[in-house]
């Protein structure tokens, strides 16, 4: 397990992380969210030891994380660092190379990742004359090529159109296995919600949310919508509920601890035909939005 273990980090006066804790779990995708300027970039950076960090320490299976182990991470930063004149395949065994593949076994990688992109017949292209899109599927294969034991990603859907962003997917998700954390930032919310199975929330240098992403959207009420024929209007008066919408028969209500919802369902019915009835899925977005405001 990687784990995130207090870290502090000043660059002069300002406090850009202040006591930032969370762990990423091998085989599950946490994703890693915050306004511009909360602190996402400055965090992975110190974890690949890129930066050095004020106070606190990043652990690696128990032990602090060492340069020997860094060596077996995959890292995808914000900004591109692959060489724009430089033949993809050319440069992706190169960096295979630098991690400790041999040259057999990082010619092997970088043939079946850029296969997996759908850049196999680009191979010998020279980077710069990819689109940006392309790039940034290079730079995900770079982040990949050498088999890592552990994938820290900034941004890394940035830029690129939905199949892109499928093939993406794909790709990790056959990548990571049981034994792989997977840390990604991204201000794409939609997909941090179709991809993540953990997710830290981080807001000027804190910590303001962690956990399951089923546990977080959950909180201490539960969300349900009602439609009926009439209208649902009398919801209001309902102790124990709090409706946040009502459209004519379509109401949209929290429901506090220890109130039972099929009384609910019940007095709705008793009031004439009940179309739809059940828990509303909490967006991303709200959980955010809470959990920063």
């Amino acid at each position: 397990m990687l784990r995130v273990d207090g870290l502090t980090r000043r660059f002069g006066d300002h406090l850009a992380l202040d006591d930032v804790t969370f762990d990423v779990v091998p085989g599950r995708m946490t994703g890693f969210v915050g306004a511009n300027g909360a602190g996402k970039t400055t965090t992975m950076r110190i974890i690949l030891g890129v930066l050095g960090a004020s106070a606190g320490t990043v652990h690696w299976k128990g032990a602090p994380l060492t340069p020997d182990v860094r060596q077996d991470f995959g890292y995808m930063p914000e900004e591109r660092g692959l060489y724009p004149k430089m033949k993809i395949r050319d440069q992706l065994v190169f960096f295979g190379r630098l991690h400790g593949l041999d040259q057999n076994r990082a010619a092997e990688r970088t043939d079946k990742i850029l296969e997996r992109l759908g850049l196999g017949e680009r191979a010998t292209d020279v980077l710069e004359t990819l689109s940006l899109g392309n790039q940034q599927r290079v730079q995900i294969a770079a982040a990949l090529v050498h088999e890592p034991i552990a994938l820290v990603l900034d941004e890394p859907f940035s830029g690129l159109d939905p199949l892109a962003v499928d093939a993406m997917v794909d790709l990790l998700r056959e990548e990571v296995t049981p034994e792989v954390p997977v840390l990604f930032s991204s201000h794409q919310l939609d997909l941090v919600e179709r991809l993540c199975d953990d997710l830290v929330v981080l807001s000027r240098g804190k910590v303001v949310a962690a956990g399951a992403v089923s546990d977080l959207a959950s909180g201490p009420t539960t969300t349900y919508r009602l439609v009926v024929d009439g209208d649902a209007g009398w919801l209001r008066d309902v102790r124990g509920i709090r409706v946040r919408d009502v459209a004519g028969g379509t109401a949209l209500f929290d429901v506090e601890d220890g109130v039972g919802e099929q009384e609910i369902l019940r007095q709705a019915i008793s009031r004439g035909p009940v179309r739809e009835f059940g828990p509303e899925r909490v967006a991303l977005s709200d959980v955010f939005r809470e959990a920063t405001r």
